[in-house]
């Protein structure tokens, strides 16, 4: 259970990794990632899957942990419906919550200057502190926005899965039409996250680099 969410956190963060080093050096020198096959984007993803990797592997095993212990928990609760297990899971959830909000900066960091995933959450933290910006980053309201944006794309896809399935005339199946709407559903939102997760690293990045160097903006 922890190699499997160990396995989605570390892809998910590659990728958060690699994006941050491509908007960072399209802050600092925009001319190396001007494209989508440009300098900036190959080094930003060779160093996350070589240097930076260790530090991705740990951030997302403290993640991997946490959640496998709630799933743990949950299973268990369907056993033993108890108030201490109740009052557990809800526990790793907060705690889930928040190391995934810490990990979300500091790689942002590890994606731009390399450090290991301690010194970058030190260092981040410390940015927002000494310009003042930790209010403006605990109500960023970009996640959200995406998630919203998801939600509405699986609501359309899983509409239209349905509106196929009638036109195919395989209304008359029972309950074949709240299958196909489901899967159009969890299809679109899928795709939809993958894609939203890059612009949700794309601006933490951007605000970062505007915090570092607001100059270059």
């Amino acid at each position: 259970l922890v190699s499997y969410f160990w396995s989605h956190q570390v892809i998910k963060n590659v990728v958060h990794v690699t994006v941050a080093g491509t908007v960072g050096t399209w802050w600092f020198s925009p001319l190396e990632a001007s494209s989508c096959c440009s300098r900036g984007v190959r080094d930003s993803f060779v160093r996350s899957i070589t240097y930076s990797f260790g530090s991705i592997c740990f951030g997302s095993l403290i993640v991997a942990i946490i959640e496998a212990a709630k799933e743990m928990l949950h299973l268990m609760r369907e056993q033993d419906d108890g108030a201490l297990m109740c009052i557990a899971e809800c526990c790793l959830g907060c705690l889930e919550a928040i190391v995934e909000y810490f990990n979300r900066w500091a790689f942002v960091y590890v994606g731009l200057y390399g450090f290991t995933f301690i010194e970058a959450g030190k260092n981040v933290i410390q940015l927002f502190k000494s310009r003042g910006w930790t209010t403006i980053i605990t109500d960023n309201l970009i996640d959200n926005v995406l998630f919203m944006v998801s939600i509405g794309v699986g609501l359309i896809t899983g509409t239209i899965s349905l509106l196929i399935a009638k036109l195919q005339g395989l209304d008359a199946e029972e309950g074949f039409l709240g299958v196909a709407f489901v899967i159009g559903l969890v299809v679109g939102f899928m795709l939809t996250s993958i894609l939203m997760g890059v612009v949700g690293s794309a601006v933490n990045t951007v605000i970062v680099c505007y915090a570092e160097a607001p100059n270059e903006f």
